[in-house]
């Protein structure tokens, strides 16, 4: 294939990786705290525009490597459990968003400040090796059972609509054919191939589901709530947002091993400022804090790509797609479901990752409970009802129900207080 157009059809991919881990967000979260369409229309723009900037802001001048900087999934899955445990908190949902608000401001300067004092190497003596595997586990399983219920649409009496199920499990099953049997140039563009005839099919096959015009977007500041005292959210949210910095060295740690070099820590303060620069715009527009996505990694192990021209003009395309509304509408009738199903596949290839960063590690009877009491609760909180926690203290609530939190803290812990060589 011919340099100019390989760059071309990989950063058409880059575009939609972004756009299908993107779309999905700020629709879900208004969603789930009662927006209205022309609200939710405005977070979807605004995401649009920041998200691309962002991209290309860490690519040129943050971390220079080809990872998406995007809604966390930590953050994400973080604010649809505190939504709804709302009854469970005895909290409205404006109250909820609010204190939300406060904990990701207050977080988002702390990281603009390390990341401007130099103080990622400091950060990386917390998050060990150990962690950040713990965390590529936790994150990995939280992602795929997002995306895996995420193509398994539902009827409006709650029952499986097995049509469009089946149809997304079809797509699911192309992409990874084409990933695993497909000669380089299909294994390398199975995500892009997969999205392109999911949407053409399923616009053939099934009725399209209206989404938000931008057209229609109302511009407001601080639509999930006003900033309030909550104090129990605002710790909760505070912490996640800390711990959401295991995305910076995570990724860029992990995105160096492709190039067989050993980041600076210039690179790791640079991402983290520009990270705590849109984690402070996120709370005024009601959108999810941002962090390089460690999930980028599963796209570059699929796609084989490590160019960083494409992930930039992608990140080009994105922004502008925010900014012509015709554009977004067109762009925003690609199927949820499709887009769930060829990132569930994407992200298979992240547990690959956790399991590679494992490489050199011997466990013995002891010391298996180094990895499995942290992963294992951490599951075990994910399957869990948030609302059988309402007996607890209201400031415990929303970090004892996220098992990726906990089973982060838990690996902090355990690396922290534990001498393992000893065991």
């Amino acid at each position: 294939m011919n340099a100019h157009v390989k760059t071309g059809v990989a950063s058409l991919q880059w575009f939609f990786f972004i756009f299908a881990n993107t779309i999905v967000v700020p629709v879900s979260i208004g969603t789930a705290f009662d927006l209205s369409s022309a609200e939710i229309a405005m977070t979807l723009k605004s995401s649009l525009i920041i998200t691309g900037i962002a991209c290309v802001l860490q690519g040129v001048w943050g971390h220079r490597y080809p990872l998406m900087e995007g809604h966390s999934g930590l953050m994400w899955g973080l604010f649809l459990n505190i939504s709804a445990s709302a009854a469970a908190l005895n909290m409205d949902l404006q109250t909820i968003g609010g204190a939300m608000a406060t904990g990701i401001i207050a977080a988002g300067l702390l990281m603009l400040v390390m990341g401007g004092l130099g103080l990622v190497p400091w950060l990386k003596k917390i998050f060990t090796p150990m962690v950040m595997s713990v965390y590529l586990f936790l994150l990995a399983i939280q992602l795929v059972i997002i995306f895996f219920s995420g193509m398994l649409k539902l009827t409006p009496s709650g029952g499986l609509d097995i049509p469009v199920s089946l149809f997304s499990v079809a797509i699911a099953i192309l992409v990874g054919v084409l990933k695993v049997k497909g000669k380089e140039v299909l294994s390398n563009f199975s995500i892009l191939i997969g999205i392109v005839t999911g949407w053409i099919l399923y616009r053939l096959l099934f009725p399209v589901e209206a989404m938000p015009s931008s057209e229609n977007a109302v511009f407001s500041l601080f639509p999930l709530g006003q900033p309030n005292l909550e104090w129990g959210i605002i710790i909760t949210t505070f912490i996640a947002c800390l711990l959401n910095m295991s995305n910076t060295v995570t990724a860029i740690q992990a995105a160096s091993s492709f190039y067989k070099e050993e980041p600076t820590n210039k690179q790791f303060n640079r991402s983290l400022s520009l990270t705590g620069i849109y984690t402070v715009m996120t709370a005024p527009l009601g959108l999810v804090p941002y962090a390089p996505f460690a999930s980028s990694l599963g796209f570059l192990e699929s796609t084989r790509i490590f160019d960083r021209r494409p992930f930039i003009i992608g990140g080009l395309l994105f922004s502008v797609l925010g900014l012509i509304p015709a554009a977004g509408d067109f762009f925003a009738t690609l199927p949820i479901t499709v887009g769930n199903a060829v990132l569930f596949i994407a992200y298979l290839q992240l547990f690959g990752t956790a399991l590679k960063s494992l490489q050199g590690t011997e466990f013995n009877s002891n010391t298996i409970f180094r990895i499995a009491v942290p992963v294992l609760v951490g599951i075990s909180l994910m399957t869990l009802d948030p609302t059988i926690f309402s007996t607890l203290p209201i400031f415990l609530q929303p970090l004892i129900s996220n098992g990726l939190m906990v089973g982060v803290l838990l690996s902090i812990g355990l690396e922290l207080f534990v001498r393992w060589e000893k065991v």
